[in-house]
């Protein structure tokens, strides 16, 4: 039903159920209600776990969702934030604390608690809603009040008074479009800088798809608008480092190599990022091109070719760690029985007697299998001294799986 509208319900006695709000009639098969909805408070949730709810107090002018400042714009609020308590302690008002004045704030630079962001982008102007907000999407993030218990959950009461849309471009020079790509590219790195990987990735992205409208006239734009896309898309490679998703940081920066093959900060960025992945021959790859296509990269190749080989280092001793005692022996070397087991030790405390013979082939020896490898892999049953000398007692040790020897 909309507000203002009557409609007549008709109700069958089998959904007929108890309620607070009137009595059970009874003798009835079906019973007729004449209803009109005069008011409702639209409540939302907005995690979809209970746990952040806006609801609507007082209506707003204009057409959900059409009307609501749902991308980056200035906003400005009145807001009241109280503690759930008993008492609703108000910690700190706008019209109170600010005299008087609004609170104006840019939406998506992280200049406001993200539960009360996400809430006022889906607010129409002159709306007023109440918002009950978990701490991590309130003050845990964010400076927090001084009279703010960690942890707690807050409520605000917000009024979006107005906002202002982000300038449109159309019709805007080249020079002018381009000192507005600062602008934004500025504020995300000042994100980047807070750790907002997230919101500074937005801004950035924001830009490039700004771009996709815009045509440089002559070579000289063409260059400046190119250099700042590739950083743009660099920076974004840069967020996806820092948010621990190293094959979009690869993607992203092979879109900068593909129309830009010798961008060092491409390569470098990119052999970061194969670095952390454990790639290291991919990596390797890329520190070497940047000096091979600028000798003035040579001390940051060189600075990243030695981190790369710290972390060859590490990552061999933790495998090294993981699998001790299993590459001890060489490839087809044989052990005596009992030669693992250490004084004070039983055999069942030691290692199985048998195990797989692991050969690998040398870099550059094509099909190479050591001779004595070979020879004690194929002839495993070659008697020893005291077998030549008493044959049935090396049958009897045998049967009881005591043999001479084991190929590790």
């Amino acid at each position: 039903m909309t507000r203002g509208e009557k409609a007549a319900i008709f109700l069958s006695k089998s959904y007929m159920t108890k309620s607070s709000l009137w009595s059970m009639i009874e003798g009835y098969d079906e019973i007729q209600f004449e209803v009109e909805l005069v008011h409702f408070i639209q409540v939302r949730d907005m995690l979809g776990d209970g746990r952040l709810i806006k609801r609507r107090v007082v209506d707003g002018r204009g057409d959900f969702p059409m009307d609501c400042p749902l991308h980056d714009s200035l906003l400005r609020v009145h807001y009241k934030g109280m503690l759930l308590d008993e008492e609703k302690t108000v910690f700190y008002d706008t019209r109170v604390d600010n005299y008087g004045q609004p609170l104006e704030f840019k939406s998506g630079e992280g200049l406001v608690p993200e539960g009360l962001e996400m809430c006022v982008r889906l607010m129409l102007p002159g709306e007023i809603s109440l918002v009950t907000c978990p701490p991590d999407y309130a003050y845990d993030k964010f400076s927090r009040p001084s009279n703010v218990p960690e942890g707690d959950h807050v409520q605000w009461e917000i009024e979006l008074l107005g906002f202002e849309m982000p300038k449109d471009w159309t019709g805007l020079t080249f020079q002018e479009i381009m000192d507005e790509a600062e602008n934004i590219k500025n504020t995300g790195n000042r994100l980047f800088k807070e750790g907002k990987y997230e919101l500074a990735k937005a801004k950035y992205e924001k830009v490039l798809r700004e771009y996709n409208h815009v045509n440089p006239q002559d070579d000289e734009e063409g260059k400046i608008f190119l250099n700042s896309r590739n950083t743009l898309q660099l920076n974004v490679a840069a967020c996806y480092q820092k948010m621990d998703q190293q094959r979009k940081s690869i993607e992203t920066c092979n879109k900068v190599l593909d129309a830009s093959p010798a961008h060092v900060k491409a390569l470098y960025r990119r052999g970061m990022a194969y670095m952390l992945l454990g790639d290291f021959v991919e990596a390797k790859k890329d520190f070497e091109m940047m000096m091979k296509v600028d000798k003035t990269a040579e001390p940051d190749a060189t600075a990243a070719l030695l981190k790369l080989k710290q972390k060859e280092q590490e990552t061999e001793k933790k495998a090294r760690k993981q699998f001790k005692g299993l590459f001890d022996k060489k490839p087809g070397e044989i052990s005596e029985v009992g030669s693992d087991v250490k004084d004070g030790s039983t055999p069942d405390d030691s290692k199985p007697e048998t195990q797989n013979t692991m050969l690998e082939k040398e870099p550059g020896d094509k099909d190479h299998i050591d001779g004595n490898a070979a020879e004690s892999i194929y002839e495993p049953d070659r008697a020893g001294l005291l077998g030549r000398l008493w044959p049935s007692g090396r049958r009897i040790f045998a049967a009881l799986g005591l043999n001479k020897c084991s190929i590790l």
